[in-house]
């Protein structure tokens, strides 16, 4: 009985270990305040106009589910904009999305769109920017709702550098890697 209670006792151990590296090391570790510095990344003037996208899917076993092209347009009146999307996938499918957009004067971002459940809450920090929401995916790739956390990064030549995590029930099922630049950056 002994061993056995040490042997518990060095699972339990070992699981907070590996969630402490997970919580504190990771992608998920990442908080708008670590980008503080001047506003350069405002999504009012960095997701304006026609943009082009491309980018990858990856599943859970890190290997590439999906490859995309996007093309978007971005539309401000004062703090309130939509962004359209219109995805083309390797499969050959496709899907249109419109973000309704509304930042408030401390930098927050209010985000909804007709396949998000409840509203998705974000943040604009000097070149970064996180957006959380809940997203269902469409019929063809499950339904399933899934938690979502992108993070953009503005590059020096207007390029936005989006990284994005999928999970369920708290597990990272997909990650999505993509670029947006307005059309004619290269």
């Amino acid at each position: 009985m002994n061993g056995l209670l040490w042997c518990l006792i060095g699972f339990v151990v070992c699981a907070l270990l590996v969630w402490a590296k997970i919580r504190f090391t990771s992608f998920r570790a990442q908080d708008s305040a670590d980008y503080d510095g001047p506003l350069r990344f405002d999504i009012r003037q960095a997701l304006a106009g026609p943009m082009l996208c491309e980018g990858v899917i990856y599943g859970p076993t890190g290997r590439v589910a999906s490859r995309f092209c996007a093309q978007m347009e971005g539309a401000w009146d004062g703090n309130k904009g939509t962004l359209r999307e219109f995805f083309r996938y390797d499969s050959g499918s496709t899907q249109d999305r419109e973000w309704r957009l509304e930042v408030a004067g401390d930098g927050s971002i209010r985000a909804e769109a007709d396949d998000l459940v409840g509203t998705g809450l974000g943040q604009q920090r000097g070149d970064a920017v996180r957006l959380r929401y809940r997203i269902r995916l469409m019929p063809d790739a499950g339904g399933h709702v899934l938690d979502v956390t992108d993070w953009m990064y503005l590059a020096p030549n207007g390029v936005i550098v989006n990284r994005s995590q999928f999970r369920k029930f708290g597990i990272k099922v997909g990650e999505l890697v993509a670029t947006m630049r307005p059309k004619g950056v290269e």
